[in-house]
């Protein structure tokens, strides 16, 4: 007699409302979140923190949060909410709010045209947050790289160093239109990349730039993320030509040039998605 396993406890979902958005250049959006739904958000002591927002078709009519065992049941795959991920940028717990950065290029993708076109009282619903990056104080100095996918994290990183952290931080973007303000120690020199139009193999600058930058004195930790086969590239320099323990390197994909979202998820299972050779 066969048993059948029992089902997964789904993940505790939360709820928010937008309250405000805000465009931050013409590639990014700021959504301000909160309302009742906040009650029940457990914030994570990380500067990186992610969550899973869970997009449902709005021809179906789904409110959140979703029992998805119970959608599964009556739904077919393709129709089931889909997963994104993305970058907690900050959160007020005294305002009981939350932010995320979304990075718009037009109609392409699900999150981005989502957030573009978001209006004050629309729901999002997501699982999180996740992260385990924070700057350590202790650090001699930090590399920081990323492209717009890892802005925020960045951002939450140099926010949450004390005043005398130094080192150097990389950020690719499209053009000189999307660089953002951003607060940063005195010690911390901000290098901008452009790109001069959309990301690809051929256009980007960030892992050339890391290799052919300073390298400081002292203890270094890393936070490098952003376009897979960058990131693969940055932590082939850096655990072999610099020889940064792999403990010190904070360092993962956000997405993959020419990969749509599940699967590119789902190839982080595969030697391909890998990141770090076991």
């Amino acid at each position: 007699m066969s048993v059948s396993p029992a089902p997964r406890p789904q993940r505790p979902q939360t709820v928010l409302e937008v309250l405000a958005t805000e465009r931050l250049s013409e590639h990014m959006v700021r959504l301000t979140l909160g309302g009742e739904g906040f009650a029940g958000y457990q914030d994570k002591d990380a500067t990186d923190k992610y969550v899973k927002l869970l997009f449902a078709d709005p021809a179906l009519g789904l409110e959140p949060p979703y029992d998805l065992d119970e959608l599964r049941s009556r739904l077919e795959p393709e129709q089931m909410p889909v997963r994104r991920t993305y970058t907690v940028r900050s959160v007020d717990p005294d305002a009981g709010t939350l932010q995320i950065d979304f990075v718009v290029h037009g109609d392409e993708g699900i999150a981005g045209p989502w957030a573009a076109a978001a209006q004050p009282g629309d729901k999002l619903c997501f699982n999180g947050p996740g992260g385990m990056y924070s700057p350590d104080p202790a650090a001699g100095w930090h590399l920081l790289a990323g492209d717009e996918s890892a802005l925020p994290a960045i951002a939450s990183a140099l926010e949450a160093m004390g005043p005398d952290a130094r080192g150097i931080a990389y950020l690719e973007v499209a053009s000189a239109a999307d660089e953002l303000e951003l607060s940063a120690p005195a010690g911390i020199e901000l290098r901008w990349l452009h790109r001069g139009g959309t990301f690809s193999p051929e256009t980007t600058r960030l892992a050339a730039a890391v290799m052919a930058g300073q390298w400081l004195d002292g203890d270094v930790q890393v936070f490098g993320h952003g376009e897979r086969e960058m990131i693969k590239a940055l932590r082939r320099y850096l655990a072999d030509e610099r020889g940064v323990p792999r403990q010190r390197m904070s360092l993962s994909a956000y997405w993959a040039h020419g990969r749509a979202e599940d699967t590119f998820q789902a190839e982080k299972r595969e030697p391909i998605g890998q990141i770090f050779p076991e």
